[in-house]
């Protein structure tokens, strides 16, 4: 496996190898190679049939925010909407945004450029307002959107109590259009060019999103949001379970003896010890070694760069 040599010399005639399934672009849903661990499927369906959030917490790389891409595809659900959280997420943004300083731009642009006795209307304040992640999936529609909120637990602290009220009641307002007393507005989607009408500056789910919330366990979430919430604990994968995602992702059968079987098995110990691996980590490396990797040594250099800890720098 050698394509950078380190030498500086130009060599235009070396081809790079295929990716890895999970690495190529535009990006493709791996709903059907994901596989759910026992107790996945049950807590999935007590969340879709009592529209409750689906709380999963796990390491990195055991597959949570891949959940309900596979729930997705299943029930067409259409594209999963997507709402990573940091410790600057706020329930706000995640309902809608509103472009204040465009319009005020827009609004100026406009006096400028207006000849006497002609009325304005560039600066209409729906042409500002964007629906978040969130505030798209509660739009009304025929069938459920799906949302991802991903590692809720590295959020501020007060953002999970902030969405208990959203979650329950399913609405939320936009201010602007009712201080404004706009009646009807097309308010822009998160995902698409496509606006939805939003009446009396409320927006109402007629279904409810299925959400999956997914968390790494570095915070402890309030007992009010645990309670509104199906909750579910990725296990810790075991020699078979990773055979199976191999499998899976790779269309690799690993045996019980050779390079892969001594990787996937050091993999499962090292888990079982308490030390931080995902599965992805073990995915990379079995993909250069089934491909471009050659001889003992450079394998096991490879198994080393790439299942480093990852509480460790």
């Amino acid at each position: 496996m050698t394509y950078y040599r380190g030498d500086g010399v130009a060599r235009p005639d070396i081809r790079l190898p295929a990716p890895p399934p999970w690495r190529t672009f535009p990006r493709t849903t791996r709903a059907t190679a994901f596989q759910p661990p026992a107790g996945l499927t049950e807590a999935v369906n007590a969340a879709l049939a009592l529209r409750r959030p689906l709380l999963i917490t796990g390491g990195p790389g055991t597959g949570k925010s891949t959940v309900v891409e596979q729930v997705a595809t299943e029930l067409d659900l259409g594209p999963v909407l997507r709402w990573h959280i940091t410790s600057r997420s706020t329930l706000g943004d995640a309902l809608y945004r509103y472009d204040a300083l465009g319009r005020i731009h827009a609004h100026r642009l406009q006096q400028a450029g207006a000849r006497p006795g002609q009325e304005g209307g560039a600066d209409a304040v729906e042409d500002f307002l964007t629906l978040g992640q969130l505030g798209t999936a509660l739009l009304p529609a025929p069938r459920p959107r799906a949302l991802l909120i991903d590692e809720i637990d590295k959020a501020d602290l007060d953002l999970p109590g902030d969405l208990l009220d959203v979650l329950e009641r399913g609405e939320f307002h936009i201010p602007e259009l009712l201080r404004e007393g706009q009646d009807a507005a097309q308010v822009r989607m998160w995902d698409t060019a496509e606006r939805h009408l939003v009446r009396d500056g409320r927006v109402q789910c007629s279904e409810f999103p299925f959400i999956v919330m997914t968390s790494n366990g570095e915070q402890d979430m309030p007992a009010p949001l645990l309670r509104r919430c199906v909750r579910f604990t990725m296990p810790q994968p075991d020699a078979e379970l990773v055979r199976r995602v191999v499998r899976a992702h790779l269309d690799l059968d690993v045996g019980d003896e050779g390079p892969a079987a001594a990787v996937v098995d050091d993999f499962v110990r090292r888990v079982a010890a308490g030390g931080s691996v995902a599965v992805d980590q073990l995915l990379n490396a079995l993909h250069l070694l089934n491909g471009t990797v050659r001889g003992h040594d450079e394998q096991q250099r490879v198994v080393e760069l790439l299942l480093k800890d990852l509480s460790s720098a």
